[in-house]
């Protein structure tokens, strides 16, 4: 008897000599299938253009990306993903921000997102080269389309700070905006449609991807062994092919509904959370001593970028798990201790 119960006792225990891994690694591993399904469901409500399930989602993904110390690398491209998407949603829209400096709107904001999910592939380059010049097109014509002229010149100069880089379009947008025309060839031409269009595309190819997703293969065995049968199932999930063909006759999606909205932004002013190898870091973190290298790459990026580009100074400098909030503090800090 005494045999029966031990036995039974180092079943129940997983075996005699093993012990159960620490909850905080198996809530780690549950967070990011529950973070990867998020994005497959935002991704696909973003080609269906149904806002309210989006933003349900973007809610989701959102807690469970500030829940997390630091994002693995394996899970980079999701955190990205879902945070281009949620700018992109927004892009017509310049009095919402994600971002603590008002004058960043949300198509701006989007910009390094896009380039830290370019820096995650090497291929599709056609397409990646597509949205990028859309992005930086439509971040200028929404100013235009608001009246916000001498906002869209600044923009511009934020855009291209290299005087040698695409020289040819931002001398074609810098005309543009002297004309004070919204509606020229070259921004009809590269419209937000477009690019919503193009963004489709590029989500579309993800969804593919990621049709592996653990939890998405563990509901629809679920499904299937209800008797509800994989015709059902494939009513309910991405029919990529179906989704295409229906693009046309749909509308474009209107994706804001402000009371959903808000308890996004909440959390979105700490969203610049983004390094130069692209690590996307929830707020709360730790706080880290500044090093001397890191006070280097911040007034480096500052000579190259300006004061306030917390943005592009991130993206492109290397700093340890710092957002963009902490650039503007140890800014002011420096200043201040260079005039002590």
């Amino acid at each position: 008897m005494a045999e029966a119960a031990e036995s039974s006792s180092g079943r129940a225990g997983g075996g005699r000599g093993r012990s159960s891994p620490p909850p905080a690694e198996v809530e780690a591993v549950a967070a990011g299938w529950m973070l990867e399904f998020a994005c497959y469901c935002m991704c696909r409500h973003f080609g269906e253009g149904c806002a309210a399930e989006f933003w349900r989602w973007g809610n989701v993904a959102q807690a469970l990306i500030d829940d997390v110390s630091k994002i693995p690398t394996h899970q980079k491209k999701v955190v990205y993903l879902c945070q281009l998407l949620l700018r992109i949603a927004k892009g017509k829209n310049l009095e919402c921000h994600f971002e603590n400096d008002k004058r960043i709107s949300p198509l701006e904001s989007a910009l390094p997102f896009w380039t830290l999910l370019e820096r995650e592939e090497n291929k599709l380059e056609k397409l990646h080269e597509d949205i990028r010049l859309l992005i930086q097109i439509q971040i200028v014509a929404v100013h235009m389309e608001n009246g916000y002229f001498r906002e869209a010149a600044e923009v511009l100069e934020r855009l291209y700070t290299d005087s040698d880089s695409d020289k040819p379009l931002r001398v074609k947008l810098a005309t543009v905006i002297r004309s004070k025309d919204p509606y020229v060839p070259l921004l009809q031409s590269f419209s937000y449609d477009l690019l919503i269009s193009k963004v489709k595309s590029y989500i579309e190819l993800f969804m593919k991807e990621n049709e592996t997703n653990f939890l998405i293969q563990a509901a629809t065995k679920q499904v299937e062994s209800n008797g509800l049968g994989a015709t059902t199932l494939q009513s309910k999930t991405v029919n990529v092919e179906d989704d295409k063909r229906n693009l046309e006759t749909k509308q474009r999606p209107h994706l804001g509904q402000k009371h959903r909205v808000s308890s996004v932004l909440q959390n979105l002013n700490s969203l610049q959370n983004v390094e130069t190898h692209g690590d996307a870091l929830a707020s709360g973190r730790r706080r880290q001593r500044w090093t001397y290298k890191e006070d280097l790459e911040l007034k480096s990026g500052i000579r190259k970028f300006g004061v306030g580009n917390w943005a592009k100074i991130l993206v492109h400098g290397h700093f340890n798990n710092r957002t963009g909030v902490m650039l503007k503090d140890r800014w002011r800090t420096l200043c201040r201790i260079e005039q002590d």
